[in-house]
C-alpha cells in the first residue's frame, strides 16, 4: 500500500509537468525535444544528491551492464515517442491508453518468477474489459493513439528492466542518476542541433522551472515505489492514478469534455487495481 500512496504522490507531480509541457509545446513555446530534456534535469539532480548525501546510496555493478545497456535504447525510444504522444493527444486518453501496459507486464512479473494470485487474474480481466469498452467509445479522441500504444508496449520491457536492475544489481539512484544523465545528454543534443534551442536557458524561466522542477520530483518518487511491490502492481497504480489526475488537468485546463464517463471509465479501473494490489 505504500507503494502505492508513493505512486499517487508522484503521478500528481508528473501531471504538473505534463500538462505544462503540452500546453507550451501546442503553442511552440518549447520544442518537443526540450520537454524531454526539462523532464529529466531535476529528477537527474535529486538522485544526484541521494547519491552524494546518503551512504551506500550509490550501487552500480558491472554485472548490470548487459540489461542497463538494453534500457539505455528503449528508454531513449520511449522519450522520444513518449513526448510526441504527449502533445498529440488529449491529456485524459494519453493516459487511458498506456494503460494497456498493465497486463503485458503481468505476464512479464510471471515469467520473472512473481506470484500471482486469482484476485490479481480477476483485476486484469476488470482492466482489459474496460479497455476494449474504452476503445471501441467516441466519448474519448483517438488522435496520438498508435503512439502511445507504442509506449505502451515498450513500457512493458522499460518497466520490467528496471525492476529487474534494481532488485538484483543496482541501487534505484544509480540506475536512475545514470540513465537520467544518458537520456539528458541525448535530448540535449536534439534540441540543440535539431530544434536549435538551447534548454538549459528555459531553467531560468519560473514556468519552465516548474515544469521541470516538478517532473524530477515525480520521477523520484515514482521510481522509489518500485522498491514496494512488483511491476504490475505499481505500474497499475501509476496509470490508475494517472489518469485521475489527468482527468482533473483535462477538464480545468485543456477544457476536455465527458468528464462524467471518464470518472466512470476510471472507476472500473480503479476496481481491477484493487483486486490487483491485493492478488
Amino acid at each position: 500500500m505504500f507503494g502505492v500512496i508513493l505512486v499517487s504522490i508522484g503521478t500528481f507531480f508528473g501531471e504538473i509537468s505534463d500538462a505544462i509541457g503540452k500546453n507550451k509545446a501546442e503553442n511552440h513555446k518549447e520544442s518537443a525535444y526540450t520537454l524531454g530534456f526539462l523532464s529529466l534535469f531535476w529528477g537527474a539532480i535529486f538522485f544526484a544528491a541521494i547519491s552524494l548525501f546518503k551512504n551506500d546510496a550509490f550501487v552500480f555493478k558491472a554485472s548490470s551492464l548487459p540489461t542497463f545497456s538494453l534500457r539505455v535504447i528503449l528508454e531513449i525510444i520511449q522519450l522520444y515517442v513518449s513526448v510526441f504522444a504527449l502533445i498529440a493527444a488529449d491529456r485524459t486518453t494519453f493516459n487511458f491508453f498506456r494503460t494497456a501496459t498493465i497486463p503485458l507486464l503481468l505476464l512479464m512479473d510471471l515469467i520473472l518468477g512473481y506470484k500471482i494470485g486469482n484476485p490479481a487474474v480477476v483485476g486484469m480481466s476488470v482492466i482489459i474489459i474496460t479497455l476494449l469498452v474504452l476503445f471501441s467509445s467516441k466519448e474519448i479522441k483517438k488522435r496520438g493513439s498508435g503512439l502511445i500504444m507504442f509506449s505502451a508496449v515498450n513500457a512493458v520491457l522499460t518497466v520490467s528492466l528496471f525492476k529487474y536492475d534494481i532488485s538484483h544489481y543496482n541501487s534505484v539512484a544509480a540506475e536512475q542518476l545514470l540513465m537520467s544523465l544518458i537520456l539528458l545528454v541525448c535530448f540535449f543534443a536534439l534540441s540543440k542541433f535539431k530544434a536549435k534551442e538551447n534548454p538549459l536557458m528555459f531553467l531560468t524561466k519560473p514556468i519552465f522551472s516548474l515544469q521541470s522542477v516538478s517532473a524530477g520530483l515525480g520521477g523520484v518518487v515514482e521510481s522509489f515505489a518500485f522498491n514496494y511491490g512488483s511491476a504490475s502492481v505499481m505500474i497499475a497504480a501509476k496509470r490508475s492514478s494517472a489518469i485521475f489526475w489527468s482527468i482533473i488537468s483535462g477538464k480545468t485546463y485543456f477544457k476536455e469534455k465527458h468528464v462524467l464517463f471518464k470518472f466512470f471509465v476510471f472507476g472500473f479501473l480503479l476496481i481491477g487495481l484493487i483486486f490487483l494490489a491485493v492478488g
